[in-house]
């Protein structure tokens, strides 16, 4: 592996802004009498006893996904932007509103799409008469119990993350292409600001790990990841609509990336690379049935520590975060509320920082393994 010991500046701007509001009501008793007072109080401890925080549903509910944006909480309603369903169920295609739900998310609002009753629990949609007959572990497990819930391909928050990260660098690099050709010589403003990480991915990145013969095949794909992921590890960092997802804290969306890298090294590797691999230099024939299992281990585990650094790392941060603000609810005092400020501020900018170095190293790894693929070796 070849670094470059040419110094990168990165110019990060990020706000992050997260108050959140909680309201408390006061009950009021009026009673005529000793009999009805006591009945009173009785029915208004019951109506107001507070439900205990639970600090691994509050974190749960932010690294997840969701069908719709919580917004916020008015006079006891729930604010929300709601999300397309998509769903192809027994009758075909159906399209709704995630609003249908009434935020239900255990399975107790059953709806009815034309004549099919739905449930959505832990934000999976089953069938209601299928999820009934459901034992536990199956209804932990609901997103592969394919028996009983329909096919979902609804947008999601993730799904809507992705969309709009999209169009940010559609935007993004329009403008500097609309810069270039009104300056060549001296980009200014956004162009000014992209072309110093566009450099740094060619330069520190691509040409030392991949050579200076083929790089240039594979940066499209190079800066597509670096920026694609920088922006949504950013947009994660934003506590509020339309921002607040956790698409690179989701398992999939990083074994997606991971595959596709696997995929373009896998169908860019070139006689030596795949030698290597069932005819290894200078091993003895009688060790080949042991070297090439390895070998072959070797191709997978490679994707698979790109899917789980990347998962890892921003599912963790989001953790440390949610758990400092939650030390406010916990004590049920608001003399943590310094405290735990400062070490969120604190975590948030060094949040702000691990989403570009996270990009960072998905896209050198990702270089690193595609250069391996296609070195020419000189064999004298």
């Amino acid at each position: 592996m070849v670094f470059s010991n040419k110094p990168v500046q990165f110019l990060l701007v990020a706000l992050v802004a997260s108050i959140p509001y909680f309201g408390f009501a006061n009950p009021v008793v009026d009673s005529l009498s000793i009999a009805n007072e006591a009945v009173a109080v009785q029915h208004e401890e019951v109506a107001h006893e507070k439900k205990a925080f639970d600090a691994t549903e509050l974190i749960n509910s932010h690294i997840g996904d969701s069908h719709e944006f919580h917004i916020a909480d008015w006079g006891g309603h729930p604010i929300s932007f709601y999300l397309p369903v998509i769903l192809w169920t027994n009758s075909g295609l159906e399209i709704f509103s995630s609003e249908r739900f009434h935020h239900d998310n255990e399975a107790k609002h059953v709806i009815d799409v034309n004549g099919q009753k739905l449930v959505r629990s832990n934000e999976v949609i089953y069938y209601a008469d299928k999820f009934a007959n459901l034992t536990a572990d199956e209804r932990k497990n609901g997103a592969f119990e394919f028996d009983a819930r329909p096919l979902n391909f609804s947008i999601t928050k993730n799904v809507f993350s992705m969309f709009m990260s999209a169009i940010i660098m559609f935007l993004l690099f329009l403008a500097v292409a609309r810069s270039y050709k009104k300056n060549e010589l001296a980009p200014k403003g956004i162009a000014g600001f992209l072309e110093p990480l566009v450099t740094f991915v060619r330069d520190d990145i691509a040409r030392p790990n991949i050579g200076e013969k083929k790089y240039e095949k594979y940066m499209p794909y190079l800066l597509t990841i670096f920026f694609f992921i920088w922006i949504n590890n950013l947009i994660g960092l934003i506590p509020f609509f339309p921002f607040s997802s956790n698409l690179t804290g989701n398992i999939y969306f990083t074994f997606v990336m991971a595959l596709i890298t696997f995929i373009i090294t896998t169908l860019s590797g070139n006689k030596d690379y795949w030698g290597h691999i069932f005819n290894t230099p200078g091993v003895p024939v009688w060790l080949a049935p042991i070297m090439i299992p390895v070998e072959l281990i070797g191709m997978l585990t490679k994707p698979f520590a790109l899917m789980i650094r990347l998962f890892a790392n921003i599912t963790a941060g989001h953790i440390i975060i949610l758990s400092l603000i939650s030390l406010i609810f916990i004590f049920e005092t608001v003399m943590v509320s310094p405290i735990s400020g400062a070490f969120v501020l604190f975590m948030t900018v060094l949040e702000m920082l691990v989403a570009a170095l996270q990009a960072y190293v998905f896209t050198l790894l990702s270089a690193l393994f595609i250069g391996k693929a296609v070195a020419e070796h000189d064999h004298h």
